[in-house]
Order: structure tokens, then C-alpha cells, then sequence
């Protein structure tokens, strides 16, 4: 099993791990920064280094409860010590605009309590689709101007690993309309950005709600009766 350092700690850029196995195009390692993906938030890229050369590293995924690093070149051994180098600029992109969506979705189940029925990402731009009968420019001017006071406020964003029955404890710990947590996890990542929101959460996220920047709401539409979408931009800090 690999030891997920992405989950310790977002901001580690550079590791040292060991090739325990290869399975079809992908290598394992004991250890990884590497996200894998899941949530919404794309896998992370960059490159492995061993015996002088680098290979990049073009995907990251799971299979069969494995973490998968699939490399471009000549595949490497079982045994071989290597460096991985995460793309910091694409992943630390990838912290501020995941962090921005719980910004969103704290804001609209506080204000609102309409819970999300999807969502997507890519480096500085997502969209999130929320439960509501009605979405206007008004609407979603709201919401900006509520989220952009939440990343004013500079509040601290943390993440513990709890028991599942004690995760479950928390009201509202899950925000999506269905439940996406399979019923065999035995323990629960939470992640709380204070005093605005608290939910399970897999990803990787800032240590603030400053560090985000500015959230500006580029789009709104209708995706059915009872679901409506917001299209964001994550921009930098409004001067």
C-alpha cells in the first residue's frame, strides 16, 4: 500500500520513494505526492528521477486499490530509488480552485441550503451544480460577493482523518446529494475551513482562504428543473 503524502501535506513538492511493483503501464511506489485524483480534482503530473534521467510522469490513477504512476519512456524496475517532482505551478493552481469550490458550497448550504449534485475542475477554472429551483445574474452576484468575503476573512483550513462513526457524528458532513463514500471506508478525511464549512473531503486544498485569490462567477445555467450550475474563474487577489 502506498503512504499518501499528498495528504499529509499539500505544499510538498519533492519526494524520495522506492518502485515496489508495475502493473500493465503504471509503477507503485511506497510513497507518493502524487494525487491520484478523485473528487472532481484532476490527477497531479510531473517527473520521476532516477539514475540521472527523468521521466515524465503523464498520469496518475488508481486500479485495484493502487496508486498508479504511469511514466513516459522505458519502464522502470522494482527496487529502483527515485525523486518525484510534482508540476507545482498546475497542482498549486489545482489547491486554490478546489479550495474555492468549498468556499461555494459553504456559502450557498449556509445561505441556501441547497446541497451540490456535481462538479468539475480544471487549473483556475470548475464549475458546481447545486440543487436549486431558480438561478439568476442577481443569484450568482450573491454568491460571489459572499464567497470573496469568506476568502477576506482569511480563514484557516485544516484536515484530520477521523472513524467513519465519528466523521458521520458531524451535521452535514456530506454535501453531495448522493453519498459517494463507499460503505467499506473505515476512516474519513474531513476538511475544515473555519468557521464556514466541514466535510469529507479526499483532496488538496490551501492552508487559508486567503490564498485563493478572487472567485469570479463567469457563467450560471439551468441543467434541469431542481439543478442549476455556477461557472467560476479563480483569479488573483482583487487589488
Amino acid at each position: 500500500m502506498t503512504e499518501a503524502l499528498y495528504h499529509a501535506d499539500s505544499y510538498l513538492r519533492e519526494f524520495n520513494a522506492t518502485i515496489i511493483g508495475v502493473m500493465d503501464n503504471g509503477i507503485m511506489l511506497d510513497r507518493t505526492a502524487f494525487y491520484p485524483g478523485g473528487g472532481g480534482q484532476p490527477n497531479d503530473v510531473g517527473v520521476l528521477k532516477a539514475g540521472g534521467l527523468e521521466y515524465n510522469v503523464v498520469k496518475v490513477g488508481r486500479k485495484d486499490g493502487e496508486i498508479l504512476h504511469e511514466v513516459d519512456g522505458p519502464m522502470l524496475t522494482s527496487g529502483t530509488a527515485v525523486t518525484g517532482v510534482i508540476d507545482w505551478e498546475r497542482r498549486y493552481a489545482l489547491m486554490r480552485t478546489h479550495t474555492a469550490l468549498h468556499i461555494l458550497c459553504g456559502v450557498i448550504w449556509r445561505t441556501y441550503g441547497s446541497q451540490v449534485t456535481g462538479g468539475n475542475m480544471q487549473p483556475l477554472q470548475a464549475r458546481i451544480d447545486f440543487e436549486l429551483e431558480r438561478m439568476s445574474a442577481d443569484f450568482a452576484e450573491e454568491v460571489e460577493r459572499l464567497a470573496n468575503d469568506e476568502i477576506a476573512a482569511a480563514r484557516d483550513i485544516s484536515a484530520q482523518v477521523l472513524p467513519r462513526a465519528d466523521a458521520f457524528a458531524i451535521p452535514d458532513l456530506i454535501r453531495t446529494k448522493i453519498n459517494l463514500l463507499p460503505e467499506g471506508i473505515t476512516e474519513v478525511r474531513v476538511l475544515d475551513i473555519k468557521g464556514l464549512d466541514i466535510q469529507a473531503d479526499g483532496g488538496t486544498h490551501v492552508a487559508n482562504t486567503r490564498e485563493v485569490g478572487w472567485i469570479k462567477v463567469v457563467g450560471h445555467e439551468s441543467k434541469g428543473r431542481i439543478n442549476k450550475r455556477l461557472r467560476i474563474a479563480v483569479e488573483p487577489a482583487a487589488s
